[in-house]
């Protein structure tokens, strides 16, 4: 490890401490952990087996293999990805009665408020109400100074990479810079912007010291 890797592993820990109080003053928790392999540990560890787990749209939980971890452990899962096209639709408000939501965040400030942003709106509408409770994936990646600056990651980096997935044509994947378009694909219909836990320790982040997702 050079000592560029060393300066910058020093100071992740330190912004994720930062980060980690800020969750608890809002109601949520967060872990730390060094690598890929800590996360999922740390993950399953919060998940017992026989629990009901669902997800939406996520690299971050592909990345570490949570979501694999996931599909051949001992858990009933919400599959989307299994069903026939009509079924989907019902599968994921099923979810909504999972013990378990795993997922990520777009971005998250460094005093824990969190922001998404969706299309659908499954994934932002899961993470504010239904499973009981939220574990989100986030690599250091994903750290904004506060929340104008996180809200500008999401539309200008995040969103304009994840469009990249899909077979869509909004000016973004053409471009790679926010629109504020209101056009057919469009991937930023509902902005969730999570500052406080109703329930307290329902939101769990797992912030990762590396690169994850968008």
């Amino acid at each position: 490890m050079t000592m560029r890797d060393e300066n910058r592993n020093k100071r992740n820990r330190m912004l994720a401490e930062k980060i980690i109080k800020g969750l608890e003053s809002r109601n949520s928790v967060g872990y730390y952990c060094e690598t890929k392999e800590e996360a999922l540990a740390q993950a399953l560890s919060l998940m017992p087996e026989g629990s009901s787990v669902g997800w939406g749209g996520s690299m971050s939980i592909e990345e570490i293999g949570l979501k694999q971890a996931v599909i051949e452990g001992n858990y009933k899962e919400y599959n989307r990805d299994i069903v026939p096209p009509a079924e989907k639709r019902q599968v994921m408000l099923d979810m909504y009665s999972a013990n378990f939501f795993i997922t990520s965040t777009n971005a998250i400030t460094e005093d824990g408020i969190l922001v998404n942003l969706d299309g659908n709106a499954n994934r932002v509408s899961m993470i504010a109400y239904g499973p009981e409770k939220v574990i989100m994936i986030v690599g250091m990646n994903k750290v904004a100074k506060d929340l104008d600056h996180a809200i500008y990651r999401v539309r200008n980096e995040a969103a304009p990479i994840n469009t990249k997935r899909f077979p869509i044509e909004t000016p973004c994947n053409k471009t790679g810079a926010c629109a504020d378009c209101k056009v057919k694909g469009n991937i930023c219909c509902q902005m969730l912007i999570t500052r406080f836990s109703m329930h307290p320790g329902r939101i769990n982040v797992i912030l990762v010291n590396e690169d994850l997702g968008f």
